[in-house]
């Protein structure tokens, strides 16, 4: 499907969801058949003509103005996040060359690995595309999965999040988290449309998730620099942990994600039972392993 069909598709969810009232309209007269605004409201708000916004949204080979774009930005009552996508939607047509390296693997530099392991009383992970996990700390696998032991295919946060039945145990705004994550997806595929790994995530998730499905029709991006999350992991019980994204400027499309307690908590306390508990299983399965090749020299 070309990107600029994509566009307009974006368009109509975002006029879907907004009422006359909260778009500033005035209240609703008639009966619609639809939810949300009309495009002539839309259009209406934004200062352009009926005609002009409907091709628009019917994905016409036009190109608006960025001062068009900006005020169809705020009829709409797009946020920052929403405002990229649509801008990245139209810049990206669907004869655009596939991008350079689209395929190549994502590397992390070796400074990256050392930082991960210098704050490895919390859990840290570095994402890349489409939420790869590309590197992660010991605490970082032991609270949500052991990325590493995946096929590689599998080393997704998003897929994981969606797909896996653990992931649904252990968050406990299981769909919140999980909307967040195909919001974050829809980003990337806005703006690298003639990835392949992506597309095939996409398909993936469309054939195994209902819930995804619902949540890739709407349109929703969303992206969030720091946040909190709650959860109950299996060995130690409930955590919130606030999280922090930072974006690496040396790498533009990889976050490192941090995620900490606050101190004197019950959720630290957890953090470090975790830390323990992960330590001692390391502890065994080396005797176990030494035994072994004891065993097998004898």
């Amino acid at each position: 499907m070309g990107q600029s069909a994509e566009f307009g598709k974006f368009l109509k969810a975002m006029r879907s969801r907004l009422s006359p009232e909260v778009a500033g309209t005035g209240a609703s007269t008639g009966a619609r058949r639809v939810p949300g605004l009309r495009r002539e409201e839309v259009a209406r708000l934004a200062g352009v003509s009926t005609d002009y916004y409907v091709r628009l949204e019917q994905g016409r080979n036009i190109h608006p103005s960025r001062t068009v774009l900006d005020a169809v930005a705020r009829a709409l009552r797009l946020d920052s996040s929403e405002h990229a996508h649509m801008l990245d939607l139209l810049e990206n047509c669907a004869g655009a060359p596939r991008e350079p390296g689209a395929n190549a693997a994502q590397g992390v530099r070796p400074a990256l690995r050392q930082l991960l392991d210098a704050v490895g009383d919390v859990p840290a992970l570095v994402l890349g595309r489409r939420n790869d996990v590309l590197a992660g700390n010991r605490m970082a696998f032991l609270l949500f999965a052991d990325f590493p032991a995946l096929p590689p295919a599998e080393r997704n946060l998003t897929r994981w999040t969606i797909l896996d039945p653990a992931a649904r145990e252990l968050f406990r705004d299981w769909k919140t988290v999980a909307a967040e994550a195909v919001g974050s997806l829809r980003l990337d595929v806005g703006r690298h449309p003639n990835d392949p790994q992506a597309n095939h995530l996409v398909g993936e998730l469309a054939v195994h998730s209902e819930h995804f499905r619902q949540w890739w029709a709407g349109h929703r991006v969303a992206t969030r620099a720091a946040g909190t999350v709650r959860l109950h992991h299996p060995s130690v019980g409930d955590l919130e942990l606030n999280f922090e994204n930072l974006v690496l400027p040396e790498d533009a499309d990889q976050t490192l994600r941090v995620y900490s307690a606050r101190p004197g908590s019950p959720s630290s306390d957890a953090l470090a039972l975790l830390g323990s508990l992960g330590a001692a299983l390391e502890a065994t399965e080396e005797r176990d392993a030494a035994a072994a090749d004891r065993s097998d020299a004898g």
